[in-house]
Protein backbone atom coordinates (compact mmCIF):
# COMPACT_ATOMS: atom_id res chain seq x y z
CA UNK A 1 0.00 0.00 0.00
CA UNK A 2 1.28 3.62 -0.95
CA UNK A 3 1.40 5.54 1.96
CA UNK A 4 3.06 8.57 0.92
CA UNK A 5 0.31 10.96 1.44
CA UNK A 6 0.14 13.54 -1.41
CA UNK A 7 -0.67 17.53 -0.29
CA UNK A 8 -4.12 19.00 -2.16
CA UNK A 9 -3.20 21.11 -4.45
CA UNK A 10 -5.46 24.19 -4.20
CA UNK A 11 -6.52 26.73 -6.53
CA UNK A 12 -4.06 28.96 -7.62
CA UNK A 13 -5.23 29.49 -11.30
CA UNK A 14 -4.40 32.95 -12.73
CA UNK A 15 -7.76 34.26 -13.49
CA UNK A 16 -6.24 37.50 -14.78
CA UNK A 17 -4.26 35.33 -17.41
CA UNK A 18 -4.97 35.47 -21.22
CA UNK A 19 -5.16 31.45 -21.53
CA UNK A 20 -8.60 31.64 -18.52
CA UNK A 21 -9.79 34.49 -20.73
CA UNK A 22 -9.79 32.73 -23.94
CA UNK A 23 -11.10 29.59 -22.24
CA UNK A 24 -14.00 31.74 -20.79
CA UNK A 25 -14.82 32.98 -24.22
CA UNK A 26 -14.43 29.66 -25.59
CA UNK A 27 -17.43 28.26 -22.88
CA UNK A 28 -19.63 30.71 -23.70
CA UNK A 29 -19.37 30.50 -27.41
CA UNK A 30 -20.00 26.42 -27.11
CA UNK A 31 -22.93 27.51 -25.08
CA UNK A 32 -24.26 30.08 -27.57
CA UNK A 33 -24.03 27.70 -30.42
CA UNK A 34 -25.42 24.81 -28.26
CA UNK A 35 -22.51 22.85 -29.53
CA UNK A 36 -22.16 19.16 -28.00
CA UNK A 37 -18.77 18.51 -27.87
CA UNK A 38 -16.39 20.59 -25.10
CA UNK A 39 -12.45 20.44 -26.01
CA UNK A 40 -10.93 23.51 -24.76
CA UNK A 41 -7.11 21.77 -26.11
CA UNK A 42 -8.71 22.25 -29.88
CA UNK A 43 -10.69 25.80 -28.86
CA UNK A 44 -7.83 27.58 -27.42
CA UNK A 45 -4.93 25.86 -28.34
CA UNK A 46 -2.26 23.58 -26.87
CA UNK A 47 -0.12 26.52 -25.03
CA UNK A 48 -2.68 28.19 -23.27
CA UNK A 49 -4.85 25.13 -22.60
CA UNK A 50 -1.48 24.07 -20.79
CA UNK A 51 -1.86 27.04 -18.35
CA UNK A 52 -5.30 25.47 -17.08
CA UNK A 53 -4.99 24.08 -13.69
CA UNK A 54 -9.03 24.38 -13.20
CA UNK A 55 -12.32 25.00 -15.55
CA UNK A 56 -14.34 27.79 -14.90
CA UNK A 57 -17.86 27.55 -13.24
CA UNK A 58 -19.36 28.15 -16.13
CA UNK A 59 -19.46 25.24 -17.28
CA UNK A 60 -22.21 24.72 -15.99
CA UNK A 61 -23.93 26.79 -18.96
CA UNK A 62 -22.92 23.72 -21.09
CA UNK A 63 -26.25 22.08 -21.06
CA UNK A 64 -25.89 20.55 -24.56
CA UNK A 65 -22.38 18.97 -23.94
CA UNK A 66 -22.26 15.43 -25.11
CA UNK A 67 -18.53 14.67 -24.86
CA UNK A 68 -15.84 16.72 -22.59
CA UNK A 69 -12.27 16.02 -23.90
CA UNK A 70 -9.64 16.63 -21.81
CA UNK A 71 -6.65 14.27 -22.74
CA UNK A 72 -3.54 15.27 -21.78
CA UNK A 73 -4.21 18.78 -19.78
CA UNK A 74 -2.59 19.79 -16.47
CA UNK A 75 -5.67 19.93 -14.67
CA UNK A 76 -5.60 19.52 -10.98
CA UNK A 77 -9.28 20.02 -9.95
CA UNK A 78 -12.64 19.75 -11.92
CA UNK A 79 -14.95 22.15 -10.16
CA UNK A 80 -18.69 21.02 -9.02
CA UNK A 81 -20.53 22.87 -11.83
CA UNK A 82 -19.79 19.68 -13.84
CA UNK A 83 -22.61 18.02 -12.33
CA UNK A 84 -25.09 20.78 -14.07
CA UNK A 85 -24.11 19.57 -17.88
CA UNK A 86 -27.06 17.37 -17.80
CA UNK A 87 -26.57 16.02 -21.59
CA UNK A 88 -23.02 14.57 -20.72
CA UNK A 89 -22.28 11.12 -21.59
CA UNK A 90 -18.54 10.87 -22.32
CA UNK A 91 -15.88 12.16 -19.89
CA UNK A 92 -11.98 12.02 -21.19
CA UNK A 93 -9.43 13.41 -18.97
CA UNK A 94 -7.15 10.40 -19.88
CA UNK A 95 -3.72 11.37 -19.22
CA UNK A 96 -4.12 14.28 -16.85
CA UNK A 97 -2.22 12.69 -14.21
CA UNK A 98 -2.79 15.91 -11.81
CA UNK A 99 -6.22 14.78 -11.43
CA UNK A 100 -6.45 12.63 -8.67
CA UNK A 101 -10.09 13.02 -7.41
CA UNK A 102 -13.34 14.18 -8.79
CA UNK A 103 -16.04 16.33 -7.40
CA UNK A 104 -19.76 14.50 -5.89
CA UNK A 105 -21.12 16.17 -7.99
CA UNK A 106 -20.31 14.26 -11.26
CA UNK A 107 -22.68 11.32 -9.79
CA UNK A 108 -25.37 14.07 -10.92
CA UNK A 109 -24.66 13.59 -14.58
CA UNK A 110 -27.17 10.92 -14.86
CA UNK A 111 -26.23 10.54 -19.11
CA UNK A 112 -22.81 9.97 -18.29
CA UNK A 113 -21.86 6.09 -19.05
CA UNK A 114 -18.60 6.32 -20.78
CA UNK A 115 -15.18 7.88 -19.39
CA UNK A 116 -11.86 7.28 -20.07
CA UNK A 117 -9.76 8.72 -16.39
CA UNK A 118 -6.05 7.53 -15.84
CA UNK A 119 -6.96 5.76 -12.67
CA UNK A 120 -3.37 4.84 -11.47
CA UNK A 121 -2.90 8.72 -10.47
CA UNK A 122 -6.31 8.80 -8.10
CA UNK A 123 -6.00 8.43 -4.78
CA UNK A 124 -7.03 5.03 -3.38
CA UNK A 125 -6.86 3.31 -6.79
CA UNK A 126 -6.76 -0.41 -6.38
CA UNK A 127 -3.71 -0.87 -7.98
CA UNK A 128 -1.49 1.05 -6.24
CA UNK A 129 -3.90 2.35 -2.86
CA UNK A 130 -2.12 5.97 -3.57
CA UNK A 131 -3.58 7.27 0.07
CA UNK A 132 -5.69 10.27 0.74
CA UNK A 133 -5.11 13.63 2.25
CA UNK A 134 -6.04 14.44 5.67
CA UNK A 135 -9.24 16.26 5.09
CA UNK A 136 -8.82 18.30 8.39
CA UNK A 137 -5.12 19.17 8.33
CA UNK A 138 -5.45 19.69 4.37
CA UNK A 139 -8.74 20.73 3.23
CA UNK A 140 -9.92 21.33 -0.68
CA UNK A 141 -10.22 25.11 -0.47
CA UNK A 142 -12.56 27.29 -3.46
CA UNK A 143 -11.46 30.27 -5.02
CA UNK A 144 -14.93 31.52 -3.74
CA UNK A 145 -15.88 31.48 -0.08
CA UNK A 146 -19.56 30.32 -0.80
CA UNK A 147 -20.24 26.71 -2.21
CA UNK A 148 -23.21 24.18 -2.34
CA UNK A 149 -23.98 20.96 -0.23
CA UNK A 150 -23.09 18.35 -2.51
CA UNK A 151 -25.77 16.27 -2.04
CA UNK A 152 -28.36 18.90 -1.12
CA UNK A 153 -27.24 22.31 -2.87
CA UNK A 154 -27.95 23.94 0.58
CA UNK A 155 -25.55 27.32 -0.04
CA UNK A 156 -22.59 27.20 2.86
CA UNK A 157 -19.09 28.61 3.30
CA UNK A 158 -16.21 26.62 3.44
CA UNK A 159 -15.92 27.13 6.90
CA UNK A 160 -19.23 25.20 7.37
CA UNK A 161 -18.38 22.69 5.09
CA UNK A 162 -17.80 19.05 6.28
CA UNK A 163 -15.86 17.42 3.69
CA UNK A 164 -15.26 13.79 3.04
CA UNK A 165 -13.91 11.33 0.71
CA UNK A 166 -15.92 8.64 -1.00
CA UNK A 167 -15.16 6.02 -4.25
CA UNK A 168 -17.93 5.94 -6.10
CA UNK A 169 -18.19 4.28 -10.06
CA UNK A 170 -18.72 6.81 -12.65
CA UNK A 171 -19.10 6.24 -16.62
CA UNK A 172 -16.36 3.13 -17.33
CA UNK A 173 -14.35 4.18 -13.95
CA UNK A 174 -14.10 3.93 -10.08
CA UNK A 175 -12.96 7.33 -9.29
CA UNK A 176 -12.19 9.12 -5.49
CA UNK A 177 -14.73 12.10 -5.22
CA UNK A 178 -14.93 15.10 -3.04
CA UNK A 179 -18.61 15.52 -0.68
CA UNK A 180 -18.86 19.23 0.72
CA UNK A 181 -21.65 18.29 3.23
CA UNK A 182 -23.87 20.80 5.23
CA UNK A 183 -25.41 18.00 8.10
CA UNK A 184 -25.27 14.39 9.04
CA UNK A 185 -28.53 13.82 7.68
CA UNK A 186 -26.84 14.72 4.14
CA UNK A 187 -23.93 12.49 4.80
CA UNK A 188 -26.53 9.90 5.65
CA UNK A 189 -27.88 10.03 2.12
CA UNK A 190 -24.86 9.07 0.26
CA UNK A 191 -24.89 5.87 -1.38
CA UNK A 192 -22.64 3.19 -0.99
CA UNK A 193 -18.92 2.92 -1.65
CA UNK A 194 -18.08 0.55 -5.05
CA UNK A 195 -17.22 -2.73 -3.97
CA UNK A 196 -13.14 -3.30 -2.96
CA UNK A 197 -12.70 0.39 -1.66
CA UNK A 198 -13.12 2.13 1.40
CA UNK A 199 -16.74 0.79 2.34
CA UNK A 200 -17.61 4.17 4.32
CA UNK A 201 -17.17 7.83 3.45
CA UNK A 202 -13.81 9.17 5.40
CA UNK A 203 -11.52 12.09 5.97
CA UNK A 204 -8.25 10.09 5.19
CA UNK A 205 -4.92 10.20 6.66
CA UNK A 206 -1.88 8.17 6.65
CA UNK A 207 -4.11 5.70 9.18
CA UNK A 208 -7.19 5.00 7.03
CA UNK A 209 -6.66 1.12 5.91
CA UNK A 210 -7.56 0.50 2.62
CA UNK A 211 -8.23 -3.18 1.29
CA UNK A 212 -5.37 -4.98 -0.44
CA UNK A 213 -5.40 -6.03 -3.85
CA UNK A 214 -6.64 -9.68 -3.54
CA UNK A 215 -10.00 -8.18 -0.89
CA UNK A 216 -10.89 -5.94 -4.28
CA UNK A 217 -10.16 -9.05 -6.47
CA UNK A 218 -12.31 -11.22 -4.21
CA UNK A 219 -15.22 -8.62 -3.75
CA UNK A 220 -15.22 -8.01 -7.70
CA UNK A 221 -14.88 -11.89 -8.80
CA UNK A 222 -18.02 -12.29 -11.12
CA UNK A 223 -19.19 -16.28 -10.58
CA UNK A 224 -21.22 -17.52 -13.82
CA UNK A 225 -22.96 -20.62 -13.44
CA UNK A 226 -22.34 -23.42 -15.73
CA UNK A 227 -25.51 -22.99 -17.76
CA UNK A 228 -25.14 -19.36 -18.02
CA UNK A 229 -21.47 -19.75 -19.91
CA UNK A 230 -22.51 -22.58 -21.97
CA UNK A 231 -25.24 -20.59 -23.68
CA UNK A 232 -23.05 -17.68 -23.69
CA UNK A 233 -20.56 -20.09 -25.68
CA UNK A 234 -22.99 -20.75 -28.27
CA UNK A 235 -24.54 -17.27 -28.62
CA UNK A 236 -21.39 -15.41 -29.01
CA UNK A 237 -21.02 -17.82 -32.23
CA UNK A 238 -24.86 -18.09 -33.39
CA UNK A 239 -25.99 -14.22 -32.20
CA UNK A 240 -24.02 -11.85 -30.83
CA UNK A 241 -25.89 -9.06 -29.70
CA UNK A 242 -27.92 -11.80 -27.61
CA UNK A 243 -24.04 -12.62 -26.46
CA UNK A 244 -23.93 -9.04 -25.32
CA UNK A 245 -26.96 -8.68 -23.68
CA UNK A 246 -26.62 -11.64 -21.41
CA UNK A 247 -23.17 -10.65 -20.39
CA UNK A 248 -24.51 -7.37 -19.32
CA UNK A 249 -27.22 -9.35 -17.21
CA UNK A 250 -24.31 -11.54 -15.42
CA UNK A 251 -22.79 -8.38 -15.13
CA UNK A 252 -25.67 -6.78 -12.95
CA UNK A 253 -26.19 -9.52 -10.65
Amino acid sequence: MNNNISKIKNDFQDRDSLAWKKLCEYIDKIAKNETDEFIPREGIGDELFSKIYTLPKSIAKLKKVKKVGLYGSNLKRIPPEIGEMESLEYFDPYTSYDLKWFPYEITKCKKLKDSRISTRALFGNFKNRKAFPLLDHNPVTYFENNIKCSVCEKEITQEETNQMWITLQVGTDTIPMLVNLCSQECELKLPEPAKGYVDKPHKGGSELKQPTRAEWEKANTVKIPKADLKKMTEESVTEKPKFLKLIRKIWER
